[in-house]
């Protein structure tokens, strides 16, 4: 993909996508609170799950403040199935305790910050200022990762990697909606194995990098 192609691509995204649920995690952007918790409980976890628990969660507590207060047992329980619900309930007490304890009860809006808090790596850091704070960030996740270097329009290894690339490329303008117009479009149409390419209206101006099979 041509550093050009990239503004037909999110326009054609940005249509697409309207078809599709979007991502859970922007179901829960009332505070950057809900956005960290919501985000930490749907690491390794299907959006389903996801969705259920944090509902649950939410239903107890949705302030660091009300959310210490839980016992770390009822945490787990509210968000069971999750993923490493138990490391998750356990984290999420002590990120908590070191709001309050730190940070005056705000989660912060820095990156660097926020990946001093256990269990948050940079997709949740991003998630967290991107949709918690609308500031600028680029939340990727296995879905933007690897539907970028499948266009072609960047060339990496590893998420981290990709996220330092289309900081370098990426026009500022489509960094905060990028991740969720690929999550949709990666969860639906432009799959991991077999994406349905026929189907894409992306095509011309994708590469196709790595796609052996496709529908």
């Amino acid at each position: 993909m041509r550093n050009r192609d990239i503004h037909a691509a999110i326009r054609i995204l940005k249509k697409e996508v309207q078809q599709w649920r979007m991502p859970v995690v922007g179901h829960y952007s009332e505070t950057p609170f809900t956005v960290l918790v919501s985000c930490l409980l749907s690491l390794r976890t299907q959006d389903k799950t996801t969705n259920e628990a944090s509902q649950r969660l939410f239903e107890l507590a949705r302030t660091p403040q009300a959310m210490v207060k839980l016992p770390t047992p009822a945490i787990e329980k509210a968000i069971y199935p999750v993923g490493f619900y138990k490391t998750k309930a356990k984290n999420i007490k002590t990120i908590c305790r070191r709001l309050l304890s730190q940070n005056s009860g705000q989660v912060p809006d820095d990156i660097e910050e926020l990946l001093k808090l256990p269990g948050v790596g940079r997709k949740t850091a991003n998630l967290v200022v991107t949709v918690g704070y609308h500031k600028p960030g680029i939340c990727v996740d296995t879905h933007v990762h690897r539907i970028t270097n499948r266009w072609g329009y960047v060339q990496t290894k590893t998420p981290e990697q990709t996220e330092m690339a289309l900081r370098a490329k990426l026009p500022p303008r489509y960094w905060l909606s990028i991740n969720d117009l690929l999550v949709a479009y990666g969860q639906n149409l432009c799959k991991p194995i077999s994406p349905f390419c026929s189907r894409c209206k992306i095509h011309p101006y994708c590469d196709r990098m790595g796609v052996e099979v496709s529908r």
